[in-house]
This record gives C-alpha cells, sequence and structure tokens, in this order.
C-alpha cells in the first residue's frame, strides 16, 4: 500500500497532491483550520474550526469534529470531488446534480494531508452474532440449563418471532431471548412480552403487565418461563429478571479461544 503524506503543505502544494490524489482514485484525509458550507435541498453553514475532511474514491465527503461517530457534514457515494486554491484558502467541493447538493470546505491552513490507496477488505465477516448464540444452545442445549429441550426457532406469537422456544425437564413452557452483548431492562421487556403472548396464547393466567415498570408484586405465573441469554445484564436488568421470575444465562455468542 502506497501512503503520501505531507505536514503543514502549502496550499498550492496541498492543491497538487489533491489533484494527484483524485487521479489515482485514492482516499484522502485533510485536517486543518476550515469553514464547511452545505447547499442543497437545505443550507448549512459551519464558521472556522479545526476539522478532519474525508475523501474517498466512491465520491463519499465526511466532515467529522472531536465528538461523536457521525460526520457533521457530508456527501454520499457519487459525487464528484475537486479543488483549487480561491482567495488565499484552499476550496474543497464535493457536488452531485441529483438531487442538486454542494458540500464546500474552505481551510485558512491545512496541518496535514494523507493520500492512500485503499483496496479490498470491503466484505464484512460478522464474528460473535445471535446466529452464533443460536446454534450453540441448539447444539448443546444443556448451556440454558439441565434438561433443557428446544422445539422450535423464530416461533411465531403475537409480540414476534421468539427466538428460541423449548420446554424445560419438567416440560414447562420456556421462552428464550438471545443477546450477544450486554443488555438493559430492555430486554428483559422484550422478553416478558414473549412470554406474555405465549401465556394468553396458551390460555396460561399469570401476570396482567409482564412489561409494565410498576411489575413488582411477585405474582409472575410458573407455567411459562423466561429465560434471557446474554454475556452479562445490567444491575437493573437483573432486578427486573427477578422481579418477574425470569433466569439470566451467562453465554457468549462463541466459545473462548
Amino acid at each position: 500500500m502506497t501512503v503520501t503524506s505531507v505536514h503543514d503543505p502549502s496550499h498550492r502544494e496541498a492543491l497538487w497532491e489533491l489533484e494527484d490524489a483524485f487521479e489515482r482514485g485514492d482516499l484522502v484525509s485533510l485536517f486543518g483550520r476550515c469553514t464547511v458550507s452545505y447547499e442543497g435541498r437545505a443550507a448549512s453553514d459551519l464558521g472556522a474550526g479545526d476539522r478532519l475532511l474525508v475523501l474517498k474514491p466512491d465520491g463519499a465527503a465526511l466532515v467529522h469534529t472531536d465528538e461523536g461517530r457521525q460526520p457533521v457534514n457530508w456527501q454520499p457515494p457519487g459525487s464528484e470531488h475537486r479543488a483549487a486554491v480561491r482567495e488565499g484558502r484552499l476550496r474543497v467541493v464535493s457536488s452531485r446534480t441529483n438531487p442538486d447538493e454542494t458540500l464546500t470546505v474552505r481551510f485558512s491552513a491545512v496541518e496535514q494531508l494523507s493520500a492512500m490507496r485503499v483496496t479490498g477488505g470491503r466484505d464484512l465477516e460478522l464474528h460473535g452474532s445471535e446466529e452464533d448464540l443460536r446454534t450453540r444452545i441448539l447444539e448443546r442445549p444443556d448451556l440454558v440449563e439441565p434438561g433443557f429441550e428446544p422445539r422450535e426457532t423464530e416461533r411465531p406469537s403475537g409480540a414476534g418471532p421468539m427466538d428460541v422456544f423449548g420446554v424445560d425437564a419438567d416440560g414447562t413452557p420456556v421462552v428464550v431471548e438471545l443477546k450477544r452483548r450486554r443488555v438493559g431492562p430492555d430486554a428483559v421487556g422484550q422478553l416478558a412480552r414473549y412470554v406474555r403472548a405465549l401465556r394468553e396464547e396458551l390460555g396460561v393466567e399469570g401476570d396482567g403487565d409482564l412489561e409494565g415498570e410498576g411489575d413488582r408484586d411477585g405474582e409472575s405465573a410458573p407455567e411459562v418461563r423466561g429465560v434471557l441469554v446474554a454475556p452479562s445484564v445490567t444491575d437493573r436488568a437483573a432486578e427486573r429478571l427477578a422481579d418477574r421470575g425470569f433466569a439470566h444465562v451467562a453465554l457468549e455468542p462463541a466459545p473462548d479461544g
């Protein structure tokens, strides 16, 4: 991979590097003092500030500050990049015609400019998904609890498809909700909706408002059980699980190693 990087270039030097990079189809990053303006379906302006501009060969343009992960201004792929030196500043423009939109970044000073050829790596391979977690449980049901027997995945219910439906060693219906990351109370509420929907389907008498935040009466019916499978839960989620009589099984999507 070839990388061109210049520190504190003059506007003319930066322009030459940009023109060469556009010709090669490089990914470009510029950091410096700039203003930003957008004209199109709306209009916006950013005053002078230190920002990072990323220009991608597919036409995407991203303006980043020191906060957050989203750009403060951007242009989508399919835009056209061009640059010029005007009125003592380096002007970088990213524009498209359908719809008519223009992003203009004017640099009073460029601290760093880098251009690099980026190839490959476009196909994202996910690891540790909820599907991996489901596969682990189907292959080893005892990871949920001894005697657990999966019966269906994506079982329809009035609250939507359940991740895994099965029965425990006593034949009691069990709803298993899968999460691949640490979760909070919302996940408990989701599991409660599935359990309530299944109770209604089976005609089981139970807690009339499992998902309500005020449920603290300990009257949850044992005829349908709920199990939340996730690597970890917050303290608040653990309280909600206990209040509803649900269980938590700490399990990662893929085994260690």
